[in-house]
């Protein structure tokens, strides 16, 4: 079968999306539009973090600093789902438009809080407002390109993440050290309002899919128990009694769940979708980048100040060279794809290179330059980066149409869950590790960088090896998440991504033949 004939034989690589032609200008100003606000998403997720203990200390809330961060993950993880559904059911520009109107608000809103009460209200808004803006972006890519264009364009709306890390730290600093912490907030108005009215021009109108019951219990119990992880995750981490609550809140949520969407037409997460072995390849690689990558860069300051003696700036020249070769990649990967029109290469090789930057990392001696650490893990950002964005793509183009919202975000909920449970999973080995290790001299609790950079040589040449010895089999497991990448990614069938678009009903005559075939080049 050639690569442009309908319907597709292999699986996700003709999906069954009829694209809503657009003229070249206006799919610029599209394009303009949603990579805008995709980064006023991304970028709020990461300018916050310099400007934390300023916040906290001026509304007199220390004790409660984390929840500013926390409470923006949390409400940005759970409605993934909820809004992916309700793009499918009323269509995704509607659900782009009023997240992108809800960010504005309350990006005011919080730069307005007189408390940390107000401040994690207007940041629970926030979140919810963002995911919409990332998802639907996604999702408004996917309906307006062929499967071909796709790679491309979504590299460039998902460049917004990694571009986010570079700037969002720095940016943050200066503009609360230059004006005050409300403008770390209000900066989002001088760029969104613009970018709403340019999106209520320039984002086309897109038919939703056939009507059907939104399943609001499997949505209530999925909100429960996404809400029960992340907090438990994030309590474990400080050892609090009240994560084994949140844990068996999430238990209960999760058999309620089984039950709820047991013989469910319509069920709140695709579980039929997974049947089709590209997108389950591609929700599998999404859970890597989330687990393997994410965890990893964000304990290298700590690992570097620790174990090298580094000062806090310095640590993190490392995780920036990281973030630069994921956001290479991830442009490198979509306009190689959508050129050659073959993407299983690239998450091959891109996961394949993870595992090798990960295990040279575990395998470095204690002490080796500062530029081999950072040379190894931009060769890690650079594997990573080659299927970030085509692993949603890969999703997307397993999915019909109609059900393009919920496809894309079960690959972003999959990429978030991993962060979360990955990067407390090795904060928590981290902590244990280093306890059980220390001398009797010093407590973990208290231990500082500024205080082992005091410290007599001999004792900052203990906490090192320490250090040293507790990341290399941390490093060498997340090598191994990128190696279960790669299993995933052999999986992928090979083919050719199509330059022609299919509709739901010979997408759905082709699901129901069976027929899982790989697509002839």
């Amino acid at each position: 079968m050639s690569a442009s004939a309908s319907p597709p034989s292999g699986p996700g690589l003709g999906p069954g999306n009829a694209t809503a032609p657009l003229s070249p200008i206006r799919l610029r100003l599209l394009l303009g539009a949603l990579l805008a606000v995709s980064f006023l998403g991304a970028l709020d997720h990461t300018i916050v973090s310099t400007s934390l203990a300023t916040v906290a200390g001026e509304l007199g809330a220390l004790e409660q600093m984390s929840w500013v961060v926390v409470s923006y993950t949390l409400a940005s993880t759970v409605l993934l789902p909820v809004l992916g559904g309700l793009g499918d059911r009323i269509g995704p520009r509607l659900v782009f438009i009023v997240a992108l109107g809800a960010f504005v608000v309350s990006s005011f809103l919080c730069g307005l809080a007189q408390d940390m009460a107000q401040l994690v209200a207007a940041r629970v808004l926030q979140g919810m407002s963002a995911a919409g803006l990332q998802l639907m972006s996604q999702t408004i890519v996917a309906q307006v390109t062929t499967p071909r264009q796709r790679p491309r364009y979504l590299s460039l709306i998902g460049a917004a993440f990694p571009a986010a890390i570079l700037v969002g730290p720095l940016l943050g600093g200066i503009i609360t050290e230059h004006w005050s912490w409300h403008w770390v907030f209000w900066i989002n108005l001088p760029v969104g309002v613009p970018a709403l009215v340019l999106a209520v021009v320039a984002v086309p109108h897109i038919q939703a899919g056939k009507k059907r019951r939104f399943d609001l219990a499997g949505a209530l119990l999925l909100t429960a128990l996404l809400i029960s992880v992340v907090l438990a995750v994030s309590w474990f981490q400080t050892a609090a009694p009240s994560a084994w609550v949140a844990l068996g809140i999430a238990m209960s949520a999760l058999a309620g769940l089984a039950v709820a969407e047991r013989g469910q037409s319509d069920p709140i997460i695709p579980v039929h979708l997974f049947t089709d072995r590209a997108f389950a390849a591609g929700v599998a690689l999404s859970a890597v980048i989330g687990a393997g990558l994410i965890s990893a860069t964000a304990y290298l300051p700590t690992y570097l100040q620790m174990a090298y003696g580094l000062s806090a700036t310095v640590s993190g020249l490392v995780p920036v060279a990281t973030v630069f070769g994921m956001l290479v990649g991830n442009l490198v990967s979509g306009w190689l794809a959508s050129r050659a029109g073959r993407y299983r290469p690239l998450p091959v090789v891109g996961t394949a290179m993870g595992a090798l930057g990960l295990g040279t990392m575990s395998l470095l001696p204690a002490g080796a330059p500062v530029w081999l650490l950072a040379g190894t893990m931009a060769f890690v950002g650079l594997g990573a980066g080659a299927f970030m964005s085509l692993a949603v793509a890969i999703a997307q183009n397993a999915a019909p149409r109609s059900e393009l919202g919920i496809a894309t975000a079960t690959a972003g909920l999959a990429g978030q869950v991993g962060s979360t449970v990955g990067s407390a999973v090795v904060g928590g080995i981290l902590g244990l590790g280093v306890t059980a290790q220390l001398p009797d001299s010093l407590d973990s609790a208290t231990l500082t960088p500024a205080l082992v950079h005091a410290a007599d040589p001999a004792l900052r040449s203990a906490v090192a090896t320490i250090y040293h010895n507790v990341f290399s089999p941390i490093f060498l497991a997340l090598a191994g998440i990128f190696v279960l990448g790669l299993i995933a990614a052999l999986l992928l069938p090979e083919g050719r991504l199509s330059d022609e678009s299919v509709d739901d009903e010979a997408t759905e005559e082709h699901a129901a033949s069976g027929a899982r075939g790989n697509v002839s080049a």
